[in-house]
């Protein structure tokens, strides 16, 4: 009997052994930790200090390619108050194709009423071609696309850039990523002081200034 009785207990206390380990689901993780918040879009802070450092309000700065065409970085700037313009160069013909974004819209109205590439006192004709406005005037012609408070026009000599090419860079033009952003504008770091090397100091001794006189002087 007292063998039983030493036995008893652990044949009790199995079944809950047992229990208590199948209440928990194989695979439950422990209490997970708070939701890591989104990444940011990658080069957008960049863009905004780079733009912001030229004058430029981030949202208008925009990119486009054409074949044989090429960015002139010192090209590069500000349009009107916030704006922005860029132009982009054949390297075969040295044609040029610019860029520009800036406030506004622009309406069957308004369209006649407003210059190809800065040229005001010029007549103005308008055509609509898909999305875009496809302007021509003083010997210039223009695709213009209304965005959400803005126009991004890229515009051309009428002569030397084909109206096939200019629609073609103008339906490209678009919101520059990380790798473009660094290409296209200027870094919002201050360039590096440049020590002014004088001429007076002579490259040995203690360095003082070289006051000689000529002979005759």
């Amino acid at each position: 009997m007292i063998r039983h009785a030493r036995v008893l207990p652990v044949l009790v206390l199995a079944p809950l052994l047992l229990t208590a380990c199948g209440s928990e689901k194989a695979g439950d993780a422990g209490p997970s930790g708070p939701a890591s918040a989104p990444a940011a879009a990658p080069g957008t802070g960049e863009l905004a200090s780079r733009a912001q450092a030229m004058g430029v309000a981030p949202e208008l700065v925009y990119v486009t390619e054409a074949p044989g065409f090429t960015l002139a970085q010192q090209s590069v700037g500000v349009l009107g108050d916030e704006g922005f313009s860029a132009t982009w160069v054949d390297g075969g013909t040295n044609a040029l194709l610019r860029l520009a974004v800036d406030r506004g819209t622009i309406t069957v109205g308004t369209c006649p009423e407003q210059p190809v590439g800065d040229m005001p006192g010029e007549h103005t004709t308008c055509e609509r071609d898909g999305k875009a406005w496809y302007r021509t005037g003083a010997g210039r012609h223009e695709y213009a696309l209304s965005e959400e408070g803005h126009v991004v026009r890229v515009s051309a000599e009428q002569d030397a850039v084909p109206r096939d090419v200019l629609r073609a860079a103008a339906l490209a033009a678009h919101r520059p990523d990380a790798a473009e952003t660094d290409r296209l504008l200027p870094s919002a770091e201050p360039a590096p002081a440049t020590p002014v090397e004088r001429g007076d100091l002579p490259p040995f001794g203690d360095g003082a200034p070289d006051n000689h006189v000529d002979v005759g002087g």
